[in-house]
């Protein structure tokens, strides 16, 4: 069976087989360069195919809002007004109670809350607080100002108001056009009995799904849209709502994190360019060398021969029952200047003064990811240890019968397996470790300090960095382009590691 390129080059397997690992190398990294060009012009397929669906999908819209205007009877055409009108005609009374109280909200929200805030969108507010003298009271006031966070937030509230308000009126168009095709045919109209049974039967799912859809919607998305927006604002402790206001930047915020532009910018940048690559870094140790010291564990446990495995697999257990933030601020203590590690090695004479475990930056780094090591193994243990049981035993005879090494025999049958099944778990877990707050918070706190850095320390991650400049600085605007900026990284590797995984393109070769 050949190995095929992206050139449609044919290379035996036999000979691919003969290169050394150099060799495998080089030609594994020449095939990926080749591939980019037919994998950016499949993405910009891709891209277009989405936009080409986006844009059929306007214009059913748009075809379905114009035969209604053109063809629809005086019950519908009412619809374009009054909501509900058209249904409360035919005796569709559950939905047109439906669709008119939606309007019936929708006007009162818009015209007495949502509209004075969405107007002020575009300045974030003119008026700032300020006390103004009561000549009659005799004392200082506070006269009406504007709230530029207030603003924002209602504002975004008001948008997401307005395009439900459009998807539901467009609902009542639809709808009607269908009601009024099925009276012309002379097909029973359903009651409301029948909806009722609708929605609890043939559209259940709708029904099921709709409260989770908009605690997402309220809970999820707003909020992410809000974030970003703030990205795009001055929104700091100088510019602090109520008695301050802030205003609109656009892309300041990002050229001075990303670019280094302005004053404090060369000073951000450098400091977000060091912790992306420590966050990258610290990704991928605690990722793997959990997932291979644990794997290992797991085998040598399962191991036969070896004596007390439920005895082992229940401290495994007991480690993981120990809530986490526990073990990390006793390993703290431990390892700080005077704590008992360092005092140990002193009194045994192996050390004259005190390690440097969390007080020096490459020492905090490396402790970062062994106290990771001992916190994530068991959890690694457990999940693989299921797997490693599944694996084929005459996999492993067939393997020694040939003659292959312990080693040899993991590297070709174990490790291909257990990649082939936790792949999504890998992902979960990289992902998890960018965003791992718990352990580098709590163990260093992101110190040591330095002197280089702006607002951040030296094992602080992008998700701790972000804390400190909300919490402690007050910065939202810039820790809101970090938040984007993360979520963008995060976001890219998830898709290319999953697309590419074996677990998703060979899905049948599994079952």
């Amino acid at each position: 069976m050949p190995f095929v390129d992206d050139k449609g080059e044919n290379m035996l397997n036999l000979e691919y087989l003969k290169m050394n690992p150099w060799q495998k190398f080089i030609y594994r990294a020449e095939h990926f360069f080749r591939g980019i060009p037919a994998g950016l012009k499949r993405f910009f397929q891709k891209l277009w195919e989405v936009l080409c669906g986006f844009g059929m999908q306007f214009v059913s819209v748009f075809q379905e809002v114009y035969r209604a205007a053109k063809d629809g009877d005086w019950k519908t055409r009412l619809s374009f007004v009054i909501m509900g009108f058209g249904h409360f005609a035919r005796r569709q009374y559950l939905r047109g109670a439906m669709y008119l109280g939606f309007e019936i909200i929708f006007i009162l929200y818009l015209t007495l809350f949502g509209w004075k805030y969405l107007v002020k969108m575009g300045s974030l507010g003119d008026v700032a607080m300020a006390e103004v003298f009561n000549e009659e009271t005799g004392i200082f006031e506070y006269v009406y100002y504007d709230n530029s966070m207030l603003i924002l937030l209602y504002s975004v509230l008001t948008i997401f108001f307005i395009g439900a308000f459009v998807y539901m009126w467009y609902q009542n168009l639809r709808t009607n056009n269908v009601l009024q095709e099925m009276a012309e045919i002379g097909k029973k109209l359903p009651s409301t009995k029948d909806a009722l049974n609708s929605m609890v039967n043939e559209q259940y799912y709708k029904t099921l799904l709709g409260i989770p859809m908009l605690g997402i919607l309220v809970f999820n998305i707003i909020p992410i849209v809000f974030m970003v927006l703030i990205a795009f604002t001055n929104y700091d402790q100088v510019h602090m709502p109520p008695s301050r206001l802030f205003d609109w930047v656009g892309m300041q915020n990002f050229g001075t994190i990303l670019g280094g532009t302005g004053v404090t910018g060369p000073a951000f940048a450098y400091t977000f360019r060091e912790v992306l690559i420590w966050t990258l870094l610290w990704a991928c140790f605690a990722t793997f060398t959990n997932y291979i010291l644990g794997m290992l564990v797991a085998l040598l446990i399962n191991k036969k021969g070896i004596r007390f495995k439920k005895l082992w697999r229940t401290i495994l257990i007991f480690s993981v029952a120990v809530p986490q933030f526990v073990s990390l601020l006793l390993m703290s203590q431990m390892l700080g200047s005077e704590g008992i590690i360092n005092n140990l090695l002193k009194s045994w004479g192996w050390i004259e003064q005190s390690l440097p475990f969390l007080t020096d930056g490459i020492w905090a780094k490396v402790t970062v990811i062994i106290v990771n090591i001992w916190i994530g193994i068991p959890f690694t243990v457990l999940i693989t240890t299921g797997i490693l049981m599944n694996i084929p035993a005459d996999l492993y005879e067939s393997a020694k019968i040939d003659g292959a090494s312990p080693f040899r025999t993991y590297m070709k049958i174990t490790l291909p397996y257990m990649w082939f099944v936790t792949t999504p778990y890998l992902i979960n877990t990289f992902v998890g470790n960018i965003n791992n707050f718990n352990v580098i918070f709590l163990l260093t706190g992101g110190n040591p300090l330095s002197l280089d850095y702006q607002n951040a320390g030296q094992t602080d991650l992008l998700i701790t960095w972000l804390y400190k400049l909300t919490y402690n600085e007050q910065n939202y605007s810039f820790a809101a382009v970090i938040g984007i900026v993360t979520f963008i990284i995060i976001a890219v590797i998830s898709l290319i590691f999953y697309n590419k995984s074996k677990a998703v393109k060979n899905e049948e070769e599994f079952m």
